[in-house]
């Protein structure tokens, strides 16, 4: 369907499908470029999973990809994510995306924005939805690293598929105090780590305290500091501080030239990682709106 926007601009509004990833892919990269975000939303994987949906709509102007939203509506939550190429806002694009959205969601309707703008947080809210999660994506350069002396009577080691069990223990007491944690069992997140075929156990770490208990850990995947926790008994103590920078190390070491990491809105450890030398490199959120 070709159709003339306001100011003479010529669009042609099709569903998009596997064969456009190529443009899914740049148009990602141009927002994220503009707003910062998760930078793996432009690669495969998180691209197909986010925009590839039940439903697609796209919009394109002299062979270029300018707009783009998937809807999908095999569960009881419909989901969606939509990208406007930032040299074409303001023009109404992303409330016609999102009122076709709607169209084609008959449930409770979750929004993903892996590369937020405050733009998008108005629009949302428009529409009657409501944020319900939102965090930050940041940044570490590692030609600078930082300088943490490792606290008394705490060493590290690395993760060995041996103390599996042992490192799920390590972070289901890390987290079970937190708002909302819910406990997986220890097979399915151990079988997540083996299945990730960018896990670094190699350089994930596993702190004990004097008398050799586990009381921390740090995963590795690929460049990404993925997931850090402390025991409650042990907090306050630079023992996280400790495994990041001696993860942050170890990554330089090994070739890495950046790291990151991703740290929810309300989650304390944020101001430790930016003293850590971490910098703000965008965020990205979620917003529901359910049926009335």
């Amino acid at each position: 369907m070709d159709r003339t926007e306001p100011g003479g601009d010529a669009l042609t509004w099709k569903e998009f499908g596997e064969g456009h990833l190529a443009e899914l892919m740049e148009l990602a990269e141009a927002c994220l470029a503009a707003d910062g975000g998760l930078p793996l939303f432009a690669q495969p994987p998180l691209l197909r999973a986010r925009l590839l949906q039940t439903r697609t709509l796209g919009a394109w102007h002299d062979g270029g990809l300018v707009a783009a939203v998937g809807v999908g509506t095999a569960g009881q939550l419909a989901t969606s994510t939509g990208l406007v190429h930032p040299a074409w806002r303001g023009r109404g694009f992303g409330s016609r995306l999102l009122s076709w959205v709607e169209e084609q969601a008959d449930a409770d309707l979750l929004l993903t924005t892996e590369s937020w703008t405050p733009g998008a947080e108005a629009l949302f809210t428009a529409f009657g939805f409501e944020r319900t999660f939102a965090e930050w994506v940041l940044r570490h350069d590692l030609t600078a690293l930082p300088e943490i002396v490792r606290p008394d009577g705490v060493r590290i080691e690395p993760v060995t598929w041996e103390i599996g069990p042992e490192l799920f223990e390590t972070y289901r007491a890390s987290f079970a105090d937190r708002p909302g944690f819910a406990e997986p069992s220890a097979e399915d997140w151990l079988g997540e780590l083996r299945e990730d075929a960018e896990y670094r156990p190699d350089l994930s770490l596993i702190a004990r305290g004097p008398d050799g208990t586990a009381i921390g850990f740090l995963n590795v995947i690929d460049n990404w500091v993925d997931q850090v926790g402390v025991v409650p008994g042990w907090r306050h103590r630079r023992v996280g501080a400790y495994l990041v920078a001696t993860a942050l190390r170890s990554l330089a070491a090994d070739g890495a030239r950046e790291a990151w990491l991703c740290v929810n809105d309300n989650n304390p450890a944020a101001a430790l990682y930016r003293r850590l030398g971490f910098r703000d490199a965008g965020r990205r959120a979620r917003y529901l709106r359910r049926r009335s």
